[in-house]
């Protein structure tokens, strides 16, 4: 929303994708909410498991929305069961997935990284499934930069995109995409958002995901600063004017949606 009540839109160069939570009720919003021209994305969490993932996923891409569900590698409990999924991926239309290790203590089959599950993805859907990972420009809670680097270099060799963690200004996403060129990794990065989501909710959701120091960073920038964090929701159309003015922009945007849907306008992926 801009400062004049008006939902904002996407700058025109700048495609967007909408990342969902599978709660109940989310497929009736989406249907309500969102244009079937827009690519979804349907998070794998711990309490929900990959079962809640699929379905949402498959009534979505059963009415018209282009899907992209996460895998999330420890909640799959065996090669089976990937495999089942990826036959029901080819069944319901979708051709894509993001792959990601999951936020599960301990793996419930086979599958302890998003890098293992990567390789019995394509060799089950014979290379039709496009994957995406993720990427980390602030850095990850919990894993040394070196080893995030030499598991991007990795999992590059089979994924097609990088969608990043979510970040509060363009500084760390442009140097982000700067040092995976350096590395030699030229896959699209597509720049993670958070949508207009309530201000105090996503300050503790930065900080439990570790991306403290973009929230620093416009907490000081004074007017700005206050604009972005200052009112009852974050407003994210500042910094995607940002991102799609920066020299080399980013592929897209990828929304973090946080299921507030309301003032989404989102470009087609």
């Amino acid at each position: 929303m801009n400062d004049h009540g008006v939902p904002a839109a996407m700058p025109a160069t700048m495609p967007a994708r909408v990342e969902i939570i599978p709660t109940q009720g989310i497929v009736d919003a989406v249907l309500a909410q969102l244009p079937r021209s827009t690519t979804i994305t349907v998070t794998c969490l711990p309490h929900h498991g990959i079962a809640r993932t699929m379905a949402v996923s498959v009534q979505l891409a059963q009415s018209g929305y282009t899907v992209v569900p996460h895998l999330a590698a420890r909640a799959i409990g065996s090669r089976e069961q990937l495999a089942t999924i990826v036959r029901q991926c080819s069944a319901e239309g979708i051709h894509e997935v993001f792959t990601i290790g999951g936020d599960s203590a301990q793996a419930a089959g086979p599958y302890a990284s998003s890098g293992q599950l990567m390789v019995d993805v394509a060799a089950f859907s014979g290379g039709s499934l496009t994957m995406g990972i993720a990427g980390y420009p602030e850095g990850h809670p919990s894993i040394a930069d070196e080893l995030l680097l030499k598991s991007l270099l990795t999992k590059a060799e089979l994924a097609s995109y990088i969608v990043t963690q979510m970040c509060f200004s363009a500084d760390p996403i442009a140097s982000y995409m700067a040092k995976v060129r350096r590395a030699g990794i030229m896959l699209p990065v597509w720049a993670g958002v958070a949508g207009t989501v309530p201000r105090a909710k996503l300050i503790s959701l930065a900080t439990k995901i570790g991306v403290g120091s973009s929230l620093r960073f416009i907490s000081g920038k004074g007017a700005l600063g206050l604009r972005l964090l200052g009112g009852v929701s974050y407003d994210p159309q500042n910094l995607t004017a940002d991102l799609a003015a920066l020299p080399i922009p980013p592929a897209g945007i990828h929304h973090y949606s946080f299921n507030s849907l309301l003032n989404f306008a989102p470009t087609p992926a």
